[in-house]
Formats: C-alpha cells, structure tokens, sequence
C-alpha cells in the first residue's frame, strides 16, 4: 500500500509541476469603476455608432428671420386703408402706416407694391371705378413723397367688385371703402 501512495503522489506531484510550468498566468483585466450617486440609475450602454447614422447640427446656421410683413406685432403687417362715403383722402388715422410702409419701400429697393382702390356697392359702376381709383393713387402719391421709387409702387381699381363683407348698411359698406396693399408674391 506504501508503494500505492508513492506512486499516487508522485502523479500528483507531476501534474502540479506540468500545471505550474507553463510561465506566467493571464490574469484578466480590472472590471472599470463607475461613479454614481447614491439612487441613481446606471448609464444606459453605449451602441457603436454607424456611419451616416449621425444627426448634423449647424451651429453657424442662423434662425429664420421673421418678416416684418408678416409678424403681427408690426406696423406694416396692417394693409388696409379706409375712407369716409365718397372721399379719397387718407385720413390722420392711416398717415402712420403709408408712412411705415413708405419706409419699408425706402428700405428694401427691391421691394414691389400693388394698391387696390375699393368702393362699397353705392354708386355707379363707372363712378365706383374712378372712386377706387382715385383712393389708390392718392395712397401711391404719398408714398413717393415720402421716399418709395415709381417703378416700385402700382395702383389699380377693383370698384365694388371686391367686397372685404357682404351686405348692406353702414357697417359693410365702411369696411369696403379702402385701398388695400399688397406685395410682390401676394398678387
């Protein structure tokens, strides 16, 4: 039995020293440390990211300019003109906005305007049309005086063809005496 446990040490012995003799053990890397705060979840894990898979984001890239025609908190978004029963005079009430938009013509010599002179349905059609007419040149008038070029400005009659409301009366009738104003690509 002596010899039995000889020879079985002397295997185990062997296999050790086999074990042992093949250098150095690969250890395996650290596991990386994470910093949280206590009740916080862990990061989602990151996903290789794919190429064209990546949104681009100009940052030189300006906001888009509102246009001051369009922005209802200015002036010349406003492009109605009303008169009085059978006058053409712009009253003290619109000399602001002819002004404003004077301006803005001043401003923008590019710029192209069309004024459409309106009448309520009182009246001939011949004497509405010379009406509308007259409402439309004498807004035009102004503008030139105040800055805006000839070839930039047109004035046109629509007579009572274009009623802003339908109906008969005062009210109706005093939202259809006016010049409307209109620019380029709106007409």
């Amino acid at each position: 039995m002596q010899v039995l446990r000889i020879v079985f040490l002397g295997a185990a012995l062997g296999t050790m020293l086999a074990a042992c003799s093949g250098g150095p053990v690969n250890e395996q890397s650290p596991a990386g440390v994470e910093e949280r705060q206590p009740g916080t979840q862990p990061a989602a894990q990151a996903q290789p990211v794919k190429p064209g898979n990546v949104a681009r984001v100009d940052l030189t890239a300006k906001p888009p300019v509102k246009s001051p025609l369009t922005d209802p908190g200015s002036i010349l978004s406003r492009r109605s003109i009303f008169y009085d029963l059978d006058s053409y005079d712009v009253i003290d009430r619109y000399k602001d906005l002819v002004e404003a938009h004077a301006r803005y013509l001043r401003d923008n010599p590019k710029s192209k305007m069309l004024i459409q002179g309106n009448t309520d349905e009182r009246g001939s059609r011949e004497y509405n049309v010379g009406l509308g007419q007259r409402r439309s040149e004498g807004v035009k008038r102004m503008l030139l005086l105040l800055g805006a070029k000839e070839d930039q400005v047109e004035s046109v009659s629509l007579g009572e063809e274009k009623p802003k409301v339908e109906g008969q009366g005062e009210e109706a009738w005093s939202q259809n005496r006016r010049s409307d104003i209109l620019y380029q690509g709106e007409y």
